[in-house]
């Protein structure tokens, strides 16, 4: 027992080793054009060689076994024209029969006598001289020489008459011994005899044996060499492939002037020409677009600037008129609080354009600080309270019981909350809005779920794009501006996060944020799925009765609060683009300032 784990353990060892050599093996084949060109030449190589040795082999072997044949033959009917007058006038008696039989056989082995050049080709051979047909007792036949090493069949023809030969392999020495035997009738006055002659075929064997190891040394170098030409051949074609996949990759990551090198004329140097081209065209048109973006940006941030001040103006004006509306008639009272409402979305709107200008610019920095995001969750549910009444959608907190902390802006963050939420309290439906936080070693997931309209195919790749809307038909709520979503989802960017959307009609939507526990590290996956199990969905049951006229609800531990600066009117990067503060100017309105979707 002591020996089979360890043989066990290394046999799985093996295992798994031949497995990962085997992948390994597989991801090469895959990306390397030249091992699969070098190998299918090779292997197509071996299989032509191998044919062709096969062919080879057998065409000398049958040619040096016919000419065996042939010349055993004619040394045969020498050998039986030779001694056949010796034995005409043979007396039946077994001694003279054993006599001749012995004097004829050495007159066969006398010097080759009757040999010429036609029979000098057999070879040496072994006569046998036999009287098949004697009556000298049972299962004894006169004879003289090896007559055990003549096959039966053989003998059983020549003793009727016939004429023939055969190749058999009998036992010398204990070695297997091939033997080419020849069998021919000698006609005396009394009865036929039988003459055979033994042709040992050593020779031809140790001739067959070395071709058959020429043909192979020989079909090795030859594989050999094709492997080599194939790979050189290979490798100045793909050579120039890699290159431009080089460059292609360097292209591809912003080094613009990255070109390749062309050298001569062929096929790969227009290929090379084409490429470059084809860069410089790209380079261009990147530089003419790069050029419309900073002239669209500063276009926008002048615009929204240049709006600050008029808008500053109507703003006192429009408060002057809110605050006496009392005193107005009932339809110029309607239309002040109109003015004041479309006001708030204007500027809210001014400060997306703002936000987003900066953030196309690169301007925008992280003021990152230890927070625990708890904490935000609560202050962006308590700030969509007053619409999630509104709209009878009522929001259900699902958040860890201990403390979630994260080097993250807080501010950004609780932005990209308040969006999620007043994006899923809008397209609702009236169901419950459910806010889920979880968090590992490594990353915090907050997922916001509507059990509303959803997302149709394709469109949760869209509703992070600016101005889009699913449906621009809809009743909305939160009067937005249509850019909360782009914002939320460079906010994210900025931190290193994910921002992602699901959604199937009629089951709802899911946006998760996925942020990095501190700040720099790269995430490798979320702690919360995007898409939900629908077919294991519950009813959502709303966590906490909504109180319209108690906006302090949601209590805040003394640990858990944390001070935030004042959002100044000039839009400075410390500004935030929620809104723009006047003195005695704001509606009820003011408390959700990005549009989504």
């Amino acid at each position: 027992m002591k020996f089979v784990r360890p043989a066990i353990a290394k046999a799985q060892f093996l295992v798994e080793e031949a497995r990962r050599r085997w992948a390994a093996f597989g991801d090469l084949w895959r990306r390397s054009l030249q091992l699969r060109v070098v190998v299918s030449t090779l292997a197509l190589s071996s299989a032509v060689v191998f044919v062709l040795g096969m062919v080879l082999q057998m065409q000398i072997t049958n040619q040096l076994l016919s000419t065996k044949d042939e010349a055993a033959v004619r040394q045969a009917l020498t050998s039986r024209n030779l001694i056949q007058s010796d034995l005409v006038g043979l007396n039946p008696g077994p001694d003279s029969v054993q006599t001749r039989f012995t004097s004829a056989i050495n007159k066969l082995a006398v010097g080759g006598t009757g040999t010429d050049a036609t029979t000098a080709g057999a070879g040496a051979f072994e006569p046998v001289l036999a009287d098949g047909q004697s009556s000298a007792g049972v299962g004894r036949v006169p004879s003289v020489g090896k007559l055990e090493d003549v096959p039966r069949g053989l003998r059983e023809m020549v003793e009727d008459g016939g004429e023939g030969t055969q190749i058999h392999t009998v036992q010398r020495d204990g070695q297997p011994t091939t033997l080419f035997v020849v069998g021919l009738p000698i006609s005396t006055s009394a009865r036929s005899m039988q003459l055979y002659l033994i042709f040992p075929l050593t020779a031809e064997q140790r001739t067959a044996e070395v071709v058959q190891s020429t043909l192979a040394v020989g079909g090795i170098v030859l594989l050999v060499l094709l492997a080599l030409i194939a790979n050189l051949v290979t490798r100045q074609v793909v050579r120039p492939v890699r290159q431009a996949a080089e460059v292609a990759e360097r292209f591809a990551d912003g080094t613009l002037h990255e070109r390749m090198h062309v050298v001569g004329e062929d096929d790969v140097a227009r290929l090379a020409e084409s490429f470059n081209e084809m860069a410089e065209s790209i380079q261009a048109q990147f530089k003419q677009l790069e050029e419309f973006g900073q002239l669209q940006r500063r276009f926008t941030s002048d615009v929204s600037h240049e709006l600050r001040t008029p808008l500053t103006t109507v703003r006192m004006a429009a408060d002057v008129l809110h605050a006496s509306r009392e005193q107005f008639p009932a339809g110029l009272a309607r239309s002040t609080e109109l003015l004041v409402d479309e006001l708030d979305r204007f500027e809210s709107l001014l400060g997306d354009l703002l936000e987003i200008s900066r953030l196309d610019a690169g301007v925008e920095e992280l003021t990152a600080d230890q927070v625990d995001i708890r904490v935000l969750a609560r202050r962006a549910h308590d700030s969509v309270r007053a619409i999630s009444t509104s709209a009878n959608s009522p929001v259900v907190l699902d958040l860890p019981d201990s403390e979630l902390v994260a080097e993250l802006d807080s501010r950004r963050v609780e932005r990209i909350l308040r969006n999620l939420l007043a994006n899923a309290i809008d397209h609702g439906e009236g169901q419950p809005v459910e806010l889920t936080m979880r968090g590992n070693a490594d990353a915090v997931a907050i997922t916001v779920r509507d059990h509303g309209v959803g997302l149709r195919q394709g469109e949760a790749d869209l509703v992070f794009s600016r101005f889009w809307r699913a449906d621009p038909s809809r009743n909305r709520r939160t009067g937005g501006t249509g850019l909360g979503l782009s914002i939320s989802l460079e906010d994210a960017r900025l931190h290193g996060g994910w921002l992602e959307a699901w959604g199937e009609p009629g089951h709802g939507a899911v946006f998760r944020l996925t942020l990095p526990r501190r700040h720099g590290e790269e995430l490798r996956e979320s702690p919360l799925p995007l898409a939900p199990a629908l077919q294991l969905e519950p009813v959502a049951v709303v966590e906490e009765p909504i109180v319209e006229d108690e906006p302090g609800e949601i209590e805040l531990r003394p640990e858990e609060i944390t001070w935030q600066p004042a959002e100044p009117v000039d839009g400075t990067p410390a500004d935030s683009s929620d809104s723009l503060d006047t003195p005695g100017s704001r509606s009820k309105s003011d408390e959700v300032s990005e549009e989504v979707r």
